[in-house]
């Protein structure tokens, strides 16, 4: 008998002490949704692939921008060709120059040239329609960044109402323990008059043991649950967080349209995504067209460097119009085709799979409301029943066995409306979710 009270006594402790080993920080569930958004790694990924795709568009200016380059060179030479022109660059060509026998062997000379260069495109079709695409990509983006905030802060509300429900879930074992041993003093008392049987005292013994091994495990939940608030936070996991809002039944959602909302920011960055593609599907149609470039240099030449006695300038335009590449841009075009209608049926399937998952949500939240009805009534008869058997149990009218049965049918009935609340709330929220 003393062996079983300290192992009672010590497997009651050990939860405790293993919670009081880490820091408790009590949080509240509009703090977790703020550092969520702040401090969520997920979100911060989505905002560097929307920088990404800034560059991207950025890119583009250089079909309305000139590209200008500075460069300074130098040489020695012997060749004929390359020692006259250098000459002729440097502006010391003189008669003797002439002389054939100098022309076929030069002295060896000295170039050093500044050479500034400007390229600017006039007429380029297909860059246009490159950077519309590049734009609608980027504006996807943004909206695919503001839908992985709400998907995070849906995630941190789930993760709080886990914490939540397996707070509740310690509160009612650690009642249910009281009420045991409660129960395990009046049965020492009666065992010990002889009004009690060993076989009941064992069986209350027994029930002790169970609701210490539930309470465990519920303590255990709790870290588990905090442990992964704590991820989603990007906050050390050495933390318990302490939930400040109780669980309660969340006020219901209000659905303002019986279908999803085409303007919803994930099936935005959709939309956009297959528009930047249908762009670069006319890009590529418009490869097919000539490009006309402006460029021009401004050089300096001597025989010494970062010099520049002589100097002089080129500028021109080119039309160029590429005929033929091998099938290659023919080939381009077809799967620059292949890719916007695979685009085109994906957000029709995320349309339409969209939602189907609203309707479930809208069902789901039905449901719930119907079971947390059930629940409420259950548990109300649980603890009725408790309180006529408790009575009667003390009068001596009632047997052991089903005083137990009724404090554990309680338990399990405050465990199972706890647990409908959270799938009531949760289902409020995910519709929530994807209305919005």
């Amino acid at each position: 008998m003393m062996k079983i009270k300290y192992i009672i006594m010590l497997v009651s402790f050990l939860p405790g002490l293993w919670l009081h080993a880490q820091e408790v920080r009590p949080i509240s569930k509009s703090e977790a949704i703020e550092l969520v958004k702040q401090n969520n790694r997920e979100i911060k990924i989505s905002q560097q692939e929307f920088l990404e795709s800034r560059g991207d568009f950025r890119q583009t200016n250089s079909i309305f921008l000139p590209n200008v380059a500075v460069s300074h060179s130098g040489i020695t030479t012997t060749n004929p060709l390359m020692a006259f022109g250098s000459k002729l660059n440097q502006g010391i060509v003189t008669q003797s120059d002439f002389n054939p026998e100098l022309l076929n062997n030069p002295d060896r000379i000295n170039n050093f040239a500044t050479k500034i260069e400007v390229e600017q495109s006039l007429i380029n079709v297909d860059g246009i329609f490159q950077r519309k695409a590049a734009k609608s990509k980027m504006a996807a983006t943004a909206l695919k960044t503001d839908r992985t905030i709400d998907h995070m802060v849906l995630e941190v509300e789930k993760a709080y109402m886990e914490l939540q429900l397996a707070q509740k879930a310690v509160a009612v074992l650690e009642s249910a323990q009281k009420a045991a041993l409660a129960n395990k003093k009046l049965a020492d008392d009666n065992y010990e008059q002889g009004y009690l049987q060993k076989s009941d005292l064992l069986s209350v013994e027994i029930r002790v043991s169970e609701v210490n091994n539930q309470l465990q495990y519920a303590k255990s939940n709790v870290i588990n649950a905090s442990d992964y608030l704590a991820y989603l936070l990007n906050e050390p996991v050495n933390t318990i967080f302490e939930p400040i809002d109780s669980l309660e039944v969340s006020l219901p959602v209000q659905e303002n349209a019986e279908s999803v909302s085409l303007e919803r920011a994930d099936i935005r960055a959709m939309k956009l995504a297959t528009d930047a593609r249908e762009e670069m599907l006319q890009a590529d149609k418009m490869s097919f067209l000539p490009n006309l470039n402006a460029f021009g240099s401004y050089e300096l030449y001597d025989d010494e460097v970062f010099t520049g006695d002589a100097s002089g300038y080129i500028a021109g335009i080119q039309l160029k119009w590429d005929l033929f590449e091998g099938y290659r841009r023919f080939g381009k075009l077809q799967k620059s085709q292949a890719t916007y209608e695979k685009s085109r049926l994906e957000y029709e399937s995320y349309v339409s799979r969209s939602e189907i998952e609203r309707n479930r949500a809208s069902r789901a939240v039905k449901d719930a409301e119907n079971k947390l009805e059930l629940t409420r009534l259950a548990l109300e008869q649980a603890e009725e029943s408790l309180r006529i058997r408790a009575n009667r149990f003390e009068q001596g009218l009632e047997k052991t066995s089903d005083l137990l049965a009724a404090e554990a049918q309680l338990s399990q009935k405050q465990l199972e409306y706890a647990q409908t609340i959270y799938e009531y709330n949760y289902a409020q929220a995910q519709l929530e979710f994807l209305i919005n």
